[in-house]
């Protein structure tokens, strides 16, 4: 499958592997799913329940959807808003940084309760739980790198969440120029966020390792990507294959 921000380009490059796909769309919240099982139910039904949780919370706080800065994580927020607002806190963003990446997190986690494996998109972020070895090819805008590399995930090391995010094409908001940053973390919601935060950082391909350098700070981070021009950096524990 494909990683990145566009999902009109990808999704139809897909391949599911031996797996039922299927999507789930609700609001603003465009899932793909590949699963064992065909689980369009029970997807929908966990999709209600993040976004419920999510659109109550901002309701009362409003300034939650809103922010560029953490917001304060409490004791009484619903899990997937402490999972955005610790993550977010963590690395120094707003917590609307990590939304994608816990909706296919926690989207996962549940439908995980019904199957043996499962792969959720959501807007070029990803959750993984498999069995087998899978590929996971990189989307990187004009760069000359991008769809010529892949990311080898080995089963032993899900559930994972691999989340991308883009300065230079794509809906998410970035304040840098990056093609892609690709994070991997056991957290989707930690990976997200990050990724946002090493894309703000990257200016130019000058600034890849300085994004590096940030990446190394945080302990649940596994690796990550940078992606400028026809430059690329990467660290921590990352295997890099031939595009799929």
């Amino acid at each position: 499958m494909f990683l990145n921000t566009e999902k009109m380009i990808y999704r139809g490059l897909i391949r599911p592997g031996g797996l039922h796909s299927f999507q789930i769309e609700i609001k603003e919240s465009n899932l793909l799913v590949l699963a064992d099982k065909k689980l369009s139910k029970e997807t929908e039904e966990a999709l209600i329940w993040c976004r419920r949780d999510i659109e109550q919370y901002i309701y009362k706080h409003p300034d939650f959807k809103i922010t560029f800065k953490p917001f304060p994580p409490e004791e009484k927020m619903p899990s997937i808003v402490r999972a955005m607002a610790d993550a977010a806190q963590e690395v120094g963003v707003g917590p609307m940084a990590a939304v994608a990446g816990a909706i296919a997190e926690f989207v996962g986690k549940k439908l995980l309760e019904h199957c043996r494996q499962v792969i959720v998109e959501n807007g070029g972020d990803i959750f993984i739980k498999t069995k087998k070895k899978r590929r996971v090819g990189i989307y990187a805008g004009n760069s000359p790198l991008s769809e010529r590399i892949a990311l080898e995930i080995e089963p032993q090391n899900t559930p994972l969440g691999i989340c991308c995010s883009a300065g230079t094409f794509g809906h998410s908001q970035s304040l840098g120029e990056a093609d892609a940053v690709v994070i991997l973390s056991p957290s989707a919601s930690l990976a997200d966020a990050t990724a946002t935060a090493v894309g703000n950082i990257v200016k130019d391909d000058d600034s890849i390792g300085k994004g590096l350098e940030f990446l190394k700070k945080f302990p649940l981070v596994r690796g990550g990507i940078i992606i400028k021009d026809k430059k690329m950096g990467v660290w921590g524990q990352v295997k890099i294959v031939r595009g799929i």
